[in-house]
């Protein structure tokens, strides 16, 4: 008899999808919901169970994984007209694992806290992009009553190579945006300095073979430099959705200028606007050079 919870997976994207997956592959009894249906026919035909409505998937689920791209959908989604919450088991579990900023998950927070008391709230985006995900090699950033979540923990097991517990609901959604501040800083930095390399006369390669093996190769810049190599930009991390965190990030950040993330913020809005939004990240490097 398999003992592990029931998880309804619901948003089917990059990230979703490869939770369900990795889910299915370790034996899951997984429910999936995604608004185009066609995203979850590979995995209904290798075991998950395809609903057509958030409600007919969370429906009876020890675990519900939220996975949708931004709040609005988030909040649609959950605590909407025909959303889930009425429909959850008492003491089902939410994981809501999407960026949406830290006033809406304490608004989320807030609004599942008064309309089911019972249902546990985990605040636990993610540190990494498709490629990770779907290797099970992401980092859940998690902020919530660990101890009334006992049946999250073999779920998060299965979709990830650890769990940092950072406190209480919203903790995860604040280091998340330090995690993305970070990254997206790092992209814009990687892409001005290939930029230059190349001005300069030199490839790709040849900037990664001074940086391999020191301490500033970071793993993740070797993946974009390859992209940027093959002018493939298939997305890990869709630039309109970077800008999203981007924007999500200075909004979490108050009074605090952020200068350098504030003037990347408008430059990849420019390119979102130029048509780039549905690429990788790196198709900054592009971008810069259609400018000059």
């Amino acid at each position: 008899m398999n003992s592990l919870p029931v998880v309804a997976v619901l948003g089917l994207g990059a990230m979703g999808h490869a939770f369900a997956a990795n889910l299915v592959k370790k034996n899951f009894n997984v429910r999936g919901w995604n608004r185009t249906r066609r995203r979850g026919e590979d995995l209904a035909a290798a075991g998950m169970t395809l609903c057509d409505a958030p409600r007919e998937a969370a429906g009876g689920a020890d675990v519900v994984i939220v996975m949708l791209p931004d709040a609005a959908a988030t909040e649609a989604v959950i605590t909407g007209a025909g959303g889930i919450l009425a429909g959850l088991k008492p003491g089902a579990i939410i994981a809501q694992m999407g960026t949406i900023g830290v006033e809406s998950t304490d608004k989320l927070y807030r609004a599942i806290s008064a309309a089911r008391p019972d249902v546990v709230f985990i605040d636990a985006p993610v540190s990494g992009t498709k490629a990770p995900a779907e290797n099970a090699l992401i980092t859940v950033l998690a902020g919530g009553d660990r101890a009334r979540a006992a049946a999250v923990e073999p779920v998060f097991g299965a979709i990830a190579k650890g769990t940092q517990w950072l406190g209480d609901v919203g903790a995860g959604s604040r280091m998340k945006l330090v995690v993305n501040a970070w990254l997206i800083s790092m992209v814009q930095g990687m892409a001005e300095s290939v930029d230059l390399a190349r001005e300069l006369g030199f490839s790709p390669d040849d900037f990664w073979g001074v940086l391999e093996g020191g301490p500033l190769a970071a793993p993740y810049v070797k993946n974009k430099l390859a992209m940027i190599k093959a002018d493939d930009y298939t997305p890990q991390m869709q630039l309109t959705l970077a800008l999203k965190d981007a924007n999500l990030a200075l909004a979490a950040a108050g009074d605090r200028p952020m200068p350098g993330l504030r003037a990347i913020a408008g430059l990849w809005r420019d390119a979102v606007d130029a048509g780039l939004g549905e690429q990788d990240i790196s198709v900054v490097y592009r971008y810069l050079g259609a400018k000059k």
